[in-house]
């Protein structure tokens, strides 16, 4: 076989497929979108951090959570913004930059699995082991699950993208409007078997790990709110609870119809569009959820409102 002559380091994005009437709505619509997340994120990472009453294991935890969805959607919706603007004939990307976008948009979702996994963990403690729980949730151990839903995610996505880039291209087109693993190793002709077997196998034991983890967790929390006659445990164990499943429940709805959807290329318009709905309604929903739900957030916020409007009373 001839040599590869086509390691070309720019590469074009096929982006979505919209009309000119369209261009404009969708900017704005996705722009508006991505400046609630970065506000609305970045908004209670810094709550958490300046209210003494919010430092604790649960919302330290849940800071990993809006600090992902602000790093996963910087990434990817900038460069998408720019390029909605953009003729598909001039919507290009170097090589490079195109695996750091792929190396984010997989760290985004593995980390979003992983951090709800160790948030699960905290729950489980708190309910099921309560007396214990000052004594396990130490800051020490805060820190332990942080590394750990970090570095695991690191590790299985630093993998996927290792077996891809060691791949010679033959293709220049990255038929998505952004770059993820997928897309780039299919601008290889080299054989991609163990692409696809490892690729498959991270996703097995991704989405193994965190259901199995989440099932265990709430079936033992079912447990002992039935076992218990506390009304107050039960209570606090459904609404704590009710929050963190509904935010996971988003977020592996999104990923499996767009993993479902790279099995059928006849619906590669509704596979892009849920490609970049998986980046921004957890992200747009997750403050929202957890703004509403958390006491704590909430007096923090009606003391904040007390503030800017006592001087004009």
């Amino acid at each position: 076989m001839e040599n590869y002559t086509y390691n070309i380091l720019t590469l074009q994005l096929e982006g979505l497929n919209i009309s000119v009437e369209s261009t404009y709505a969708l900017f704005l619509l996705l722009l508006f979108f991505y400046l609630f997340i970065i506000v609305a994120n970045g908004g209670i990472v810094v709550l958490v951090f300046m209210d003494k009453n919010l430092h604790q294991p649960m919302y330290m935890l849940f800071c990993n959570l809006p600090f992902n969805d602000i790093l996963g959607n910087s990434i990817m919706v900038p460069r998408l913004l720019i390029d909605i603007l953009k003729p598909p004939s001039e919507r290009f990307i170097s090589y490079y930059e195109c695996v750091v976008q792929a190396f984010t948009t997989h760290m985004f979702g593995t980390t979003s699995h992983t951090v709800l996994m160790i948030m699960a963990f905290d729950r489980y403690v708190a309910i099921c082991n309560p007396l214990r729980y000052a004594s396990i949730m130490t800051n020490k151990m805060v820190i332990k699950l942080t590394v750990f839903a970090w570095g695991v995610a690191f590790v299985l996505v630093g993998i996927l993208l290792g077996l891809t880039v060691r791949l010679s291209r033959c293709r220049t087109l990255i038929t998505n409007p952004y770059c993820d693993n997928a897309s780039l190793f299919k601008l290889s002709c080299e054989n991609v078997f163990i692409n696809n077997v490892y690729g498959l196998t991270f996703t097995v034991v991704l989405f193994t790990g965190s259901i199995g983890s989440i099932v265990l967790t709430y079936a033992s929390i079912t447990i002992v709110c039935l076992t218990s006659k506390n009304k107050s445990l039960n209570s606090k164990a459904l609404k704590t609870c009710s929050t963190h499943l509904v935010v996971y429940l988003i977020m592996l709805l999104s990923g499996m119809i767009v993993i479902m959807l790279h099995r059928f290329p006849q619906y590669s318009d509704y596979r892009k569009l849920c490609s970049i709905l998986f980046h921004i309604i957890p992200g747009s929903l997750n403050p929202i959820i957890y703004g509403v739900q958390s006491k704590e957030m909430q007096k923090l916020f009606a003391k904040l409102l007390q503030k800017k409007t006592g001087p004009l009373k």
